[in-house]
This record gives C-alpha cells, structure tokens and sequence, in this order.
C-alpha cells in the first residue's frame, strides 16, 4: 500500500508504546520509551507502522516523505484544563497585581471571572469563535493535538451554553480533538444570591446542556470564597445524574476540601493543586482520579507550586496542563509548562512528558486513541526542531521546540 506520510530517519521517536494504556505513576513515570534511527508511517489518520531504519520494508511508499534526521518525532500533547473560549484579555489586571492587589480582592473589586463574564455576555457566538480560532492556531503551533475547553465565563444558562456551543465549534471546524466541560459554578452573578444560582446551575443550566448535548464533563470552583464543599458535590451530582463526569477545580487558593470531594464524587481529575499536602495525598491514593497541576496559574499567580515531587514519590500519577485563560494563565504553550514542570516542581522531563501526554489523555477519556505511538492511534504528532534528546525541550523554555505538527494525518504547520 502507499501510505499519505512517511517519516524517516527520526532521531528518536518518543513515547512508542506498543499497546496503550491508562495512565503511568510512581517510578514508572520516568520511562519514557524512545526508539532511535525510526520511521513513522501514518495512513487514513491512523499510524500505520513504525520501526528502526533497519527494518524499513523494502518498497515502502507514502504520498509525502519527510526526512526526520536529526529531530524527534512525539505525540502531540494533551492540554486537559483550558478556558481557551473567552472574550478578552485582562491585562489591567496584570498591572493590579504588580501592584499588590490579590486573587480575591480583584475578584472582590468585580475583577477576575465577573469581569470576564460581563465581556462574554456582550459577545456573540461568531466573535467569540473568531478569537478562539488565534488561540487554536497558536496551541497548535506548540504541540498541542487535543484540548480540554470549559465555559465559566457566561454565569446564565444562555451564556454558558453559547461558550458550549463554540467549544463544540472549534472541535468540528478544526483539527483539534476537542471535549468540553460545563463549569457554571466558576462564581456567583452579581445579581444573585449564591443559593439562586446554584439552583440555576442544577435546575436549568446542566438539564439544557445535557439536552443539546454540549459537554462531556462538569466541573465547579472548589475554593474559599467561591463554593464550599458540600455544594460542589451537590452540583457535581446533578451533573453525573445528566451523564456528565465530574473534574474539579480544587486547591488553588486554600486547602479547600476540593480534593476529598473529587475522590468522594469520583471525578475523573481535580486541578491546580497548588495549596495540598500529606492528606490530600493519603485520600488519592488507590482512586482513580488524576491529579493534575496548573503550574502556569501558580507562575502568574506567584503561588506555591504543586507539590509534583511529593505526589510521584507517593506512587501516584500526575498530569499537567496550561489553564489557558485570560485572568490567572494567559498562555497556551505546553513546552512552557513541561519547562516550569521541571524547574518549579523538579520534574525530569521524561516525567513531565508523559504528565502531558498519557496522563492528561486519561481525563478526557482519550487513552485508547491518542497521546502514543501506537498502531491504530490517531496520527497527532510533531516534528521537533533539531534536538538531541527531550531534555532540549525543557532546557530551552523560551523556544518552540516544534517544527511541523501532524493532526489527522494531515500536516498542519511547517
């Protein structure tokens, strides 16, 4: 047969695993299988084959050949938390907090997610997905091959959906794998009581987006000041009652309960986990919720980071993610949080690629088809630049390390 793409003489191919699985934890975070001198072949979408230059078949062909000499050849990344559908930047915001001024008293003030909210009530559909679609390019362009995109900043029904529905837009109209995550309860209207809008958020806002069919999960802000507990799990029940999986803002800002919640409701992941430690630990282990750290929030923010080191050394997994959004990560470049990963929480960069790959697939239930070189996965790959090894790519954290991305067996960039 000939294949549509032939990659040949890859100095390593990254991640070659020859079923898929799960997720990795523990010491098994560290292997990362390479296989060096290798080709690739891609067909329908698909990858079709893949080996030593040794074992090339003889008569092999493929419509496009390129020569991978001297690069690596990786999956394409997995960003499992993003806010990627908003309708501007909060740059002001930026300047308050040189300034001095918090997280809360910004949101206190009308900041943060209200100010966002008040933006993308004004903006349609269209234009919401017009400045989406610079921000798709841009992850793109990074390495990054399917996306989580939550709404959040609508807080009425019609607004949350309309973010749904772009969402669902982007995942249609471009080559990104894209799954959705319904997170009204990211904070309270103004012009509501928080009893009100929970009540909006479990009697209207998840029955109408289950109805049309709009997200795949449900989330909530598990955090001080936002909703507590106990109203989380509330929400997050009446999201599983719709068919949607709970995944958990939680921790960011205080030690909120969100990470106990996520384990009692059976979130598939809780996120940000900058403010945890030995008990939060102890009530992960043995589930199958994934912890996964925001380390580009925790940049911006100048808060703790996760501690990664910690939660691998007690056997668990972790994932990391960009939290691309306009008030607390405005930045979708996984290299950079694979970089910050290693800096900031001592990852070794075997350990933060699978972190962004394989177990960032996990959650969004993309294990059986994305995120490995595997036979019969979903052709989302990368050409790196020249680089001798993936330790180049946490090195050189203000470099894009990709040289042509691959999504659905069509080449994308380069």
């Amino acid at each position: 047969m000939t294949h549509d793409i032939l990659i040949t003489h890859i100095r390593n191919l990254v991640q070659v695993r020859e079923h898929a699985l799960d997720f990795v934890a523990g010491a098994s975070m560290r292997e990362l299988p390479v296989l060096e001198n290798a080709y690739l072949a891609i067909s329908n979408g698909l990858i079709a084959d893949y080996g030593s230059m040794d074992n090339l078949p003889p008569g092999i062909k493929a419509t496009t050949i390129l020569n991978a000499s001297g690069r690596l050849v990786l999956p394409s990344f997995v960003d499992s938390h993003t806010h990627l559908v908003f309708a501007d930047t909060r740059e002001e915001e930026f300047v308050m907090k040189l300034k001095g001024a918090t997280y809360q008293e910004i949101a206190a003030s009308g900041g943060g997610i209200l100010n966002s909210a008040r933006k993308l009530q004004q903006a349609s559909e269209d234009e919401l997905f017009e400045k989406a679609l610079v921000r798709v390019d841009e992850i793109i362009k990074t390495g990054t091959g399917a996306v989580e995109i939550k709404s959040g900043y609508g807080l009425t029904t019609r607004d949350e959906l309309k973010m749904l529905r772009v969402a669902r837009r982007l995942g249609k109209h471009t080559p990104l794998t894209v799954k959705t995550t319904l997170l009204g309860a990211h904070a309270v209207p103004q012009d509501k009581s928080k009893q009100q809008y929970i009540d909006e958020v479990i009697d209207e806002m998840i029955p109408a987006a289950a109805e049309e069919k709009l997200a795949d999960y449900v989330d909530v802000f598990c955090e001080t000041g936002f909703f507590s507990p106990e109203e989380t799990e509330r929400i997050v029940e009446a999201g599983k009652r719709y068919g949607l999986i709970p995944r958990l803002h939680a921790n960011q800002l205080n030690r909120s309960g969100g990470v106990q919640v996520g384990v009692k409701t059976n979130a598939i992941s809780v996120d940000h986990l900058e403010n945890i430690g030995t008990e939060e630990i102890e009530a992960l282990k043995g589930t199958s919720t994934m912890p996964v750290s925001l380390p580009g929030a925790a940049f911006f923010l100048n808060l703790p980071f996760t501690p990664a080191r910690q939660i691998i050394d007690a056997g668990l997994p972790i994932a990391i993610a960009t939290d691309y959004n306009p008030g607390s990560a405005p930045g979708g470049s996984m290299p950079f949080i694979i970089s910050l990963a290693c800096v900031k929480m001592r990852l070794l960069p075997e350990e933060a690629i699978n972190a962004a790959t394989i177990n960032t697939a996990y959650t969004l239930g993309l294990s059986q088809t994305h995120a490995t070189i595997t036979k019969g996965k979903v052709a989302n790959v990368f050409i790196t630049k020249p680089m001798r090894s993936v330790a180049a790519m946490p090195y050189s954290y203000s470099s894009n390390p990709v040289s042509q991305a691959i999504l659905n067996g069509k080449i994308i960039t380069g």
